[in-house]
């Protein structure tokens, strides 16, 4: 109902009346939505320019397949990189995706964990939010295998590429499903990763094997996956 303009002028009026305490919950009884709801929009505005101001921007995308390593390490693979290309280690990072179990036949007690990491690896080379992998020999032999690995012949001149096994095609369906008697491939030997214990950081990182990098087939930073790996061969780790 519309109000008079005396009707308005009283209720002004009664309005200043009232104690500080009053006059609070007045406007909290008859404005309280408006109030909530602006509350709520300053609340999703300033979250969303906190994560934009807080926020890094990959530089490369980097997963641990059967591979642990100490923060010493970690911190060269990760903010050593970023330093190393001259950017602010506050807005860019090596995304790195750690405890990545791979495995053609797990133990019962790590079925799920290496069916789950497996499917990580998968959802991130397909959403193209992987472009690097450090791994053992036996997640190396898998990531080859199928093909995940770019050829580095190349991209990368050194002594340390390393040679491995890519299977073109198979009869794997066949024979899992008792159609072929015996298993069979096709397959050709190409240069996808590098072996890193040979270089000074990883020999005195500790590891028990040998240790592998690769770059995942359908990276779409494949400048900055070169990069990454000349940093690796630099003398500074090397």
């Amino acid at each position: 109902m519309k109000l008079s303009p005396e009707e308005r002028r009283q209720r002004r009026e009664a309005f200043r009346q009232l104690s500080r305490t009053k006059k609070l919950e007045h406007i909290w009884l008859y404005y309280k939505a408006p109030i909530l709801a602006v509350i709520l929009a300053l609340g999703i505005l300033l979250s969303g320019l906190y994560r934009a101001v807080t926020s890094k921007v990959p530089t490369v995308y980097l997963a641990c397949l059967n591979v642990s390593m100490g923060e010493t390490l970690e911190g060269e693979l990760t903010e050593g990189f970023i330093r190393d290309q001259g950017l602010d280690t506050r807005r860019s990072e090596v995304r790195l995706y750690k405890n990545l179990y791979l495995s053609d036949n797990p133990a019962a007690s790590d079925h799920e964990y290496a069916y789950a990491s497996r499917m990580k690896l998968l959802a991130t080379i397909n959403s193209k939010e992987l472009d690097l992998v450090l791994m053992n020999r036996e997640a190396y032999d898998l990531c080859s295998a199928s093909g995940y690995l770019l050829d580095l012949t190349n991209l990368v001149d050194s002594v340390y590429l390393t040679a491995n096994q890519v299977i073109l095609e198979d009869n794997s369906v066949e024979y899992s499903l008792n159609e072929a008697q015996e298993y069979t491939a096709v397959t050709e030997t190409v240069y996808n990763a590098l072996e890193l214990i040979p270089l000074s950081a990883f020999q005195e990182a500790g590891f028990s094997g040998s240790v592998y990098i690769g770059v995942i087939a359908n990276t779409p930073r494949l400048p900055a996956c070169q990069d990454y790996l000349d940093y690796l061969l630099s003398p500074g780790l090397s």
